[in-house]
C-alpha cells in the first residue's frame, strides 16, 4: 500500500485501519456461498488492500486526536475505515464514469471484471458486464461504509458526526456532477474551484477532519476551524492533483496520462491555461484538449503549450496560499500539540507529493 511518509502514531494508525478493513472483508468472503459473487469480494479486498493512501482515514484520527481523543480507542478506527470504503467506491464510480483502464497502477475493479468474465466464456460483451458487476461492487462499498460507520459505538452519542457523514457523501456525488456538467460545458475558473470544493476538499479532508473532532467533542469554534483548514487544504490537494495528471507518468500517477486530457477535464489549470494564452495559443488548447483521439505526441504538445502559458506557475502560487491559509487557521485553533504537528505533516505531504 501507499503511505504518505508519516511519523510513528499516523503509521500505527493506518495499520489499524488496514487490519480493520481486511477482518471486516474477510468475513464477507467467508460468508459467501456463490462462487461469482466470491470472486467478486475478492476482487474487491485487491482493490482495498493493495493501493491507497489511506488520506481520510487519517484526517479523521488527527481530527480526534486534536479535539482530545485517545490513542487507543478501537471505535474511531471503525469510522475511519468506513471512510476509505466510501472511498473505494468513489473510485470504482469514477473509473466507471471516465471509463479508465488504470487504478494505482493496476486494472480498475471494471476492467478486472470483464477480464473475469472473459475468462469464464460466458454470454454478452465483456467489458458491458464489467461496468455493471463494477457499479454493483461500488454500491456495495456504499453499504459497507454505512454499516461500518454505525458499528462504532461512539456514533450513536455523536449526532454532528452522523450530519458530517451525510455532507460528506453528499458533497462527493454532487462535486461528481459538477465534473461532468463541466465536461460537457467548458467552464470558468470559480466553475473549476466550485467542483474542487464538493468533489475532493469536502470528502478527503473537511469532513473527515469534522467527523473525528465531533466524535470527541469538539466545540464548534475547533468544529470551524477543521472547516478552514479542510476546505483550504482541499483545494491545494486538488491544484496539486491537476499538475500532477498534466505532467506526471503513468509509474508515478497509477492512472493512463490521456484519460483526464481526453475527456476534457475541467480544471482549474486548463482554465488558468485558457485564460492567459494568447490567440494561438488558445487555439491549441482548444484542438488538443479534450480531443478524444489525443496521442502521446499530442500530449507532449499540450504540456508545452500549458507551460507557455505560465499557468503552472500560477496554480503553484495558488497552492502556496491556500496551505498557507490552512495552516494559519489551525494554528490559531488552540488544538493539542501533537495533533497540531502531524497536521501540519500531512498538510505539507499532501501539497508537494508527487502522485
Amino acid at each position: 500500500m501507499t503511505v504518505i511518509d508519516t511519523p510513528t502514531e499516523s503509521a500505527a494508525a493506518v495499520a489499524r485501519v488496514d487490519s480493520a478493513l481486511e477482518a471486516f472483508l474477510q468475513r464477507r468472503i467467508d460468508g459467501e456461498s456463490d462462487p461469482a459473487a466470491h470472486q467478486v469480494l475478492l476482487v474487491l479486498r485487491e482493490f482495498i488492500l493493495n493501493g491507497g493512501k489511506r488520506i481520510r482515514p487519517l484526517f479523521c484520527y488527527w481530527g480526534w486526536r486534536g479535539a482530545g481523543g485517545g490513542t487507543g480507542n478501537a471505535d474511531v478506527i471503525t469510522v475511519a475505515s468506513a471512510l476509505e470504503l466510501f472511498h473505494t467506491a468513489a473510485l470504482i464510480h469514477d473509473d466507471i464514469i471516465d471509463d479508465s483502464d488504470l487504478r494505482r497502477g493496476r486494472p480498475t475493479v471494471h476492467l478486472s471484471l470483464g477480464k473475469w468474465h472473459s475468462e469464464q466464456g460466458w454470454h454478452g460483451e465483456s467489458r458491458t458486464f464489467g461496468h455493471s458487476s463494477a457499479l454493483l461492487a461500488g454500491n456495495a462499498c456504499l453499504v459497507w461504509s454505512e454499516e461500518m460507520f454505525h458499528d462504532s459505538a461512539l456514533v450513536s452519542s455523536a449526532e454532528s458526526a452522523a450530519r458530517a457523514f451525510a455532507r460528506l457523501r453528499s458533497s462527493a456525488v454532487y462535486g461528481e456532477f459538477l465534473d461532468l456538467v463541466g465536461e460537457a460545458r467548458g467552464g470558468r475558473l470559480p466553475d473549476a474551484m466550485k467542483i474542487v470544493r464538493h468533489k475532493t476538499a469536502g470528502y478527503t479532508i473537511r469532513y473527515p477532519l469534522r467527523i473525528g473532532g465531533a466524535l470527541a467533542g469538539a466545540d464548534e469554534e475547533l468544529l470551524r476551524a477543521y472547516d478552514t483548514f479542510g476546505l483550504l487544504l482541499g483545494e491545494a490537494y486538488q491544484l496539486r492533483d491537476d499538475l500532477i495528471g498534466m505532467f506526471g507518468t503513468p509509474e508515478s500517477t497509477g492512472k493512463d496520462p490521456l484519460d483526464d486530457a481526453r475527456r476534457g477535464k475541467p480544471t482549474a489549470l486548463i482554465t488558468v491555461a485558457r485564460r492567459q494564452a494568447d490567440a494561438t495559443r488558445l487555439r491549441l488548447l482548444d484542438r488538443l484538449y479534450g480531443s478524444e483521439c489525443l496521442g502521446l505526441d499530442d500530449l507532449a504538445e499540450l504540456r508545452d503549450v500549458v507551460r507557455a502559458t505560465g499557468a503552472p506557475a500560477v496554480v503553484e502560487e495558488m497552492i502556496d496560499e491556500r496551505h498557507a491559509g490552512a495552516v494559519r487557521a489551525l494554528r490559531q485553533a488552540g488544538i493539542r500539540p501533537l495533533a497540531l504537528a502531524e497536521l501540519e505533516t500531512l498538510a505539507a505531504a499532501c501539497v508537494h507529493r508527487e502522485r
